[in-house]
């Protein structure tokens, strides 16, 4: 009997596979995560259950329909055009959400997809090249020496800096940052980062494009409403202060629940760091902490070393924007996935301020 529970052109490695449960037994020779994933995604049940990044909050395990994950898979082959006998490579774990799509895309479209180990510089070491791949922040800029080995790359799991964006200007791999969540399946808008058409009449580089079947509206608090029909069942209501150009793009200004309320001016923490980024090489975030005249007062964290830092002649700086204070913290609280934990951070540091 034909398998029909993944594409015929499907290959993980340069193999082929007529049954589920020949694919099963060479995906336990690559990982034990691989082999328990598809183990998953081939059981009787209609949701697979993944743990949220924990970025925002506490990790959590969610059920995402099997049928919603299939639906994301078209929706970004169709946005970036790639059909049956697309290569790809999978260099990010199969624990999370990001490395299981990537594989489901395969799997659904019919993809040639090659698996590495999720290590910093996954181009290092291959000689072959690739229609598509998806990677973290850190991995793009570990591999820019390699990175034409790829046509089109997806970034999430981050935000990629400015020093970084101006690095890949001219790169000839087509770059894009992803916006989106566990509960939406990953990615439902993505925004280029480089190859930017300098005629455009608003930044490309700062839009976010809707993928297809998504809809975006505002809340009271201008913050972005997802209506992603295909890929949840909720209308989902996020934390994200936007700028709405039409219900299929958007501006990303900051997070609602970051918002620092300094003497009555309000300060998105998001905007700052952008500037900062500009002479700052360390990692480092800034954020509000309780002031008797401000209310909230700017402060600015650096993981590292004690060091001089001047800001009072940044040019792009309105005089709210400047932090009131420095710190310095040896070593930032991060999730399993590389994400700052920005409330917890600035726990630790409060409590050995005392």
């Amino acid at each position: 009997m034909k398998n029909t529970s993944f594409h015929s052109s499907f290959k993980l490695n340069g193999k082929s596979f007529s049954e589920e449960n020949d694919l099963l037994v060479y995906s336990k020779e690559i990982s034990e995560s691989l082999y328990r994933f598809l183990n998953d995604w081939f059981n009787t049940n209609d949701y697979v259950i993944v743990q949220t990044s924990g970025s925002t909050g506490t990790p959590k395990p969610i059920k995402l329909k099997k049928e919603f994950m299939k639906n994301s898979a078209i929706a970004t082959g169709a946005f970036f055009k790639l059909k049956e006998g697309a290569t790809a490579l999978l260099c990010l774990s199969t624990d999370y959400i990001a490395g299981k799509m990537m594989l489901i895309r395969a799997l659904t479209l019919g993809w040639e997809i090659d698996v590495v180990l999720p290590v910093s510089n996954p181009l290092e070491e291959l000689k072959k090249e690739y229609d598509f791949s998806a990677m973290v922040p850190l991995q793009l800029r570990n591999s820019l020496k390699e990175l034409s080995k790829i046509d089109t790359l997806i970034v999430g799991g981050g935000v990629v800096s400015n020093d970084l964006v101006n690095i890949i200007q001219k790169k000839p791999t087509k770059i894009y940052a992803t916006y989106g969540m566990t509960e939406t399946i990953t990615h439902v808008a993505v925004k280029k980062l480089n190859q930017i058409s300098n005629t455009s009449s608003k930044v490309e580089s700062s839009i976010y494009k809707a993928l297809p079947n998504v809809k975006f509206t505002q809340d009271s608090r201008n913050c972005l409403v997802i209506e992603a029909s295909r890929v949840t069942d909720e209308i989902i209501i996020t934390n994200d202060v936007v700028k709405l150009e039409s219900n299929t793009e958007f501006e990303w200004l900051g997070r609602f629940d970051n918002v620092i309320n300094s003497g009555g001016i309000k300060l998105h923490p998001e905007r700052i760091e952008e500037k900062l980024s500009k002479i700052i090489q360390e990692r480092f975030f800034v954020t509000g902490v309780s002031d008797t005249i401000l209310g909230e007062k700017l402060i600015l964290i650096i993981e590292g070393k004690k060091k001089k830092i001047t800001l009072d002649n940044v040019k792009e700086f309105s005089k709210y924007e400047i932090p009131k204070e420095i710190y310095f913290i040896d070593k930032f609280i991060e999730t399993e996935t590389k994400k700052i934990q920005r409330k917890k951070t600035v726990s630790i540091l409060l409590k050995a301020l005392k």
